[in-house]
């Protein structure tokens, strides 16, 4: 063999060689590789401010939004007359326009949550009787077109996408009828996007750990008291590799743990109460007082009973953010509230020793409280009282359920400081946070709480989670319902967007920062 023909033969072995290794590197890539990172703009946190806004209704007409990078169109749940999503044209954030709606009255009753994943909108639609399963609508985001109908479980209250796209989750709420005679269960369902066949899972699984939990801060309460029927789901939040996701079940006060591609339920973490009693969780209990007076209540305790959940991992451990609303039953057939001051609540004497007192307007006898818990003795009177909520947002590590983090009384006290404190709310659950949504603003991660009841949000340095820094409290429409985060890479002008959607005037605000 010739020298030529020698030199020949090698280089072609090695270009196969080189051909394998690509291929294996290739194959190596599409299965380990991590989610990209969303490109960054150094933009000042503190200097975020509405530069666009627009006006959808009344009451009901602007609740949740997401948005499609592709169409740089941004979608809105409107319920305020007959149900659909408006499409909002967001190419100029500073001058949104609405250029269509899609109608959604054949689909069913109100449209709860929206999300999007590679030009596929997702939407949550309840029945027309709520207590029956409801709908995910899948929607092309360019035609609008229908393209998938999906049976979920009754109410389902949140819809996300996982972050990979594979999946689509629904948090079925399953409330009871007013009359409190039918009751669906909680559920969550996953959907496999590849051909959208659907698991609807409850929570079976721990009816036997119900005492443990209990015992923890869980609450299984209401006529007939039935686990699976009491359970309800709220909201999710899906962690960076898509197999994990956390769901908040309001009512019952605690955060349950999903595999999602095992579809399997892991565990559920009772949240405990916060104790108003301690040094920094002062809360102003009375609307009647003439005044706004934060103060130490003994044996008095909040729920967390957050609404919103999200996530954001840092150095490997996945931390999550709650807005901690409070939600109480309030049926013809069932309440559980009553106030302090009700010559029902009958407080212990040796627990409340000045109870006279106490129940008197200008101290807690406005204060709304639950009537399921306090009696600890079941003598008929109550050694402690509990409120709905926890006027905060609070941060909990993901892999214990540890809290690591709880804003105390700040939310309350930053709102009475930039006047926008509502006091007639004071009895009840402060600012109300109920909206939380992350995101990162060049080298810093921020996190972003609506308070519905001050009408304004707040931001928060979250850059250490452990640690969150209040950043700024910023006015916004009546009642906000959801808070966006649009970050940079992803925005129409390459700078990150807060989307603000208020369900009591209607209105979707836009949020810009200065560039650094």
């Amino acid at each position: 063999m010739n020298l030529i023909l020698r030199k020949n033969i090698n280089n072609m072995k090695q270009l196969v060689l080189m051909g394998i290794a690509l291929v294996c590197f290739s194959c190596l890539k599409e299965e380990n590789d991590p989610i990209p990172l969303e490109n960054t703009v150094n933009e000042d946190i503190a200097s975020y401010q509405e530069i666009g806004s627009i006006g959808l209704g009344g009451s009901g007409a602007a609740e949740i939004t997401t948005f499609d990078p592709a169409t740089k169109q941004l979608f809105a749940v409107n319920n305020s007359a007959t149900n659909k999503i408006d499409v909002i044209d967001l190419s100029n954030p500073a001058a949104p326009t609405l250029v269509k709606s899609i109608p959604l009255a054949t689909y069913g009753g109100f449209v709860n949550s929206l999300d999007v994943y590679d030009g596929k909108l997702a939407a949550a639609i309840e029945s027309t009787t709520k207590q029956l399963n409801g709908k995910v609508v899948v929607f092309n985001t360019t035609t609008l077109a229908e393209v998938k109908v999906i049976e979920v479980g009754a109410l389902p209250d949140m819809v996300t996408y996982s972050k990979d796209g594979k999946y689509i989750l629904t948090a079925n709420e399953g409330e009871p009828n007013d009359a409190y005679t039918t009751d669906p269960e909680g559920t969550v369902s996953i959907i496999k996007v590849a051909d959208y066949s659907v698991k609807t899972l409850n929570f079976a699984a721990f009816e036997s750990q119900l005492a443990a939990l209990t015992a923890k801060g869980f609450r299984i309460y209401g006529p007939g008291k039935n686990f699976l029927k009491d359970i309800e789901p709220e909201y999710i939040t899906v962690s960076d590799d898509s197999k994990t996701a956390w769901v908040t079940l309001q009512e019952n006060n605690a955060i349950a743990e999903l595999d999602i591609v095992g579809s399997v339920f892991k565990k559920i973490t009772p949240l405990g109460f916060k104790n108003y009693g301690s040094t920094g969780n002062e809360i102003d209990p009375s609307d009647r007082d003439t005044k706004v007076e934060f103060r130490l209540a003994a044996n008095v305790f909040g729920m967390y009973q957050p609404d919103a959940i999200t996530q954001y991992t840092y150095n490997g451990i996945p931390y999550l953010f709650t807005a901690n609303e409070g939600d109480a039953r309030e049926y013809a057939g069932f309440t559980e509230m009553r106030r302090v001051g009700s010559s029902a609540h009958v407080l212990d004497a040796t627990k409340f020793p000045t109870a006279s007192t106490l129940k008197t307007d200008a101290q807690i006898g406005r204060l709304n409280t639950t009537t399921t818990l306090g009696d600890t003795d079941g003598d008929g009177d109550f050694d402690a009282i509990y409120t709905l909520g926890a006027r905060s947002f609070s941060v909990w590590n993901g892999l214990t359920g540890d809290q690591v983090f709880d804003s105390k009384n700040e939310l309350d006290k930053k709102a009475l400081e930039s006047q926008v404190y509502d006091d007639g709310r004071s009895d009840d659950k402060g600012t109300e946070p109920e909206a939380v949504a992350v995101g990162k603003v060049g080298s810093k991660q921020i996190a972003i709480v609506g308070l519905e009841r001050a009408d304004a949000f707040a931001i928060y340095d979250i850059t250490i989670p452990t640690a969150p820094v209040f950043v700024k409290l910023i006015k916004t429409g009546d009642a906000p319902e959801g808070v966006l985060f649009i970050p940079a890479g992803k925005s129409p002008i390459q700078q990150s967007l807060i989307v603000v959607s208020s369900e009591n005037d209607g209105f979707v605000k836009i949020y810009k920062a200065t560039k650094l």
